[in-house]
């Protein structure tokens, strides 16, 4: 069944639902903002189907929520970005109730009782949606959005037992993939927790100097570390382990390019890594996929991707403030082939480290913090060659190295096989979305489809 057409604004008059624009002006002032508290959705967290939170969100905490009420976003909600990129629309989450809708944020209520949001939120990420959206946006050189476009946006309606039926068997993919990023961060987190523990806290080694066997740890393992500290430029380290800079643990350190004009208008070829793309090992955004001409790729002397290499965050951002980002991808994730644009640095250690400890130690509070400084005192925020090569780095002996990365390879390879098995669900579900909403494919057949996955 094709199902009826209506548009967002007839549904919301004839259900009883509500649309509501982020607070303007001065009624939610950036002095507001505090460390702790619920986080503020606005364009900038909108994802192509869920929010994405960030470490850097602004949250507020409970004087400004009990004073402006109806702000708070509700499970169930959909939110728009009011500017920039209009194409996106996420649901909120059950976890996610009572986050608060920032002054560039637009959600829209809808009638449980009289239609379900999730089967509206999955049509508003077909591609015919995206389309519609960057087209009817207002502006040209910022595009934005407001409540008269949004009521506008078509959509096609089915009887409700049918809404549910569809959400359900496609939502039993986004839980795979959601699955998949909660095992992921607690993969990561046990592999940070490792080296913060072998290598920043020093746990092995004040152990010994307190007369203890080292927690976790068997004797060949306890007997790599030493049984003192000492002083040193980073502070206290083990005594007799190396501080250099990465000029010296590095075999490569390079920028890619990309075709004199820029990417615009390019829409096949080899995918193009930007500095938008570099946040944590096993994540990637594929809706910013950029690509160069496969005989640009084939001429270009560096940049190439390899499996496992960590990738850095050059330059951009505010003026005045740098923060550094790190990535690692490999084995077939985020694709077999690509490059990097002329914006991110490919960093591969030689045989003093490995670049499992290399990943781990750029995302070290020690080594951020001093990116933070060397990148910030410039026009445009980043580092230059010459600042990557100065900062600093800790070398443990070889055997702890070997060790280390014994512990934490398998963890590295599960994040990326998982965020590979997570774009094949995203993919197969991106497939089925449009030919179940149009009825070419019933919801048994893609129910069936989807439990044959592995």
């Amino acid at each position: 069944m094709a199902g009826s057409e209506s548009t967002i604004g007839a549904l919301l008059d004839e259900t009883g639902g509500s649309i509501k624009t982020g607070p303007f002006g001065t009624k939610l002032k950036a002095s507001e903002y505090t460390a702790t508290g619920v986080p503020v959705i606005s364009v900038g967290e909108v994802g192509f189907g869920r929010l994405r939170v960030h470490h850097d969100t602004p949250r507020v905490d409970d004087t400004v929520s009990s004073r402006m009420p109806e702000y708070l976003l509700k499970a169930g909600d959909i939110v728009f970005g009011r500017k920039g990129a209009v194409e996106r629309s996420a649901q909120v989450q059950p976890d996610e109730d009572g986050y608060f809708l920032g002054s560039d944020g637009i959600r829209i209520r809808l009638n449980v009782e009289e239609c379900d949001p999730k089967f509206i939120s999955y049509q508003l990420q077909t591609t015919a949606h995206r389309s519609w959206m960057i087209q009817h946006a207002a502006g040209t050189t910022m595009p934005s959005l407001n409540e008269g476009i949004i009521r506008r946006i078509p959509i096609v309606l089915k009887p409700l037992a049918e809404q549910k039926a569809i959400a359900a068997v496609l939502g039993a993919l986004d839980d795979k993939i959601e699955l998949n990023r909660r095992m992921n961060a607690t993969l990561e987190a046990m592999a940070r927790a490792l080296f913060q523990s072998w290598f920043v806290d020093f746990d092995p080694v004040r152990a010994k100097m307190d007369g203890r066997e080292p927690v976790g740890l068997d004797p060949g393992t306890a007997s790599l570390f030493p049984e003192h500290l000492e002083d040193s430029l980073l502070g206290k380290k083990p005594i007799d382990w190396e501080i250099t800079t990465l000029d010296h643990a590095l075999a490569v350190l390079e920028t890619g390019g990309r075709p004199k004009g820029g990417v615009a208008g390019i829409t096949s070829g080899v995918p193009s890594i930007g500095a938008e793309s570099i946040v944590s090992i096993g994540m990637f955004d594929f809706g910013k996929t950029k690509f160069v001409p496969v005989e640009f790729y084939k001429g270009m002397k560096k940049g190439h991707i390899e499996s496992h290499d960590v990738l850095l965050y050059k330059d951009g951002g505010r003026p005045g403030v740098f923060e550094p980002h790190v990535s690692m991808f490999g084995d077939g994730f985020p694709f077999e082939k690509c490059s990097i644009n002329e914006h991110v640095y490919r960093l591969r250690s030689n045989e003093r480290l490995s670049q499992e400890y290399l990943y781990f130690w750029l995302n070290s509070e020690f080594a951020l913090a001093e990116m933070r400084i060397k990148g910030t005192g410039v026009a445009i925020p980043g580092l230059n060659s010459t600042a990557v090569r100065s900062l600093g780095v800790l070398v443990p002996p070889s055997s702890i190295i070997e060790t280390f990365t014994n512990e934490v390879a398998p963890l590295v390879t599960q994040i990326l096989s998982n965020a590979k098995q997570s774009r094949s669900l995203a993919v197969l579900r991106d497939t089925l979305l449009p030919k179940i909403l149009s009825g070419e494919l019933q919801v048994p057949i893609a129910r069936q489809l989807i439990e044959a996955q592995p």
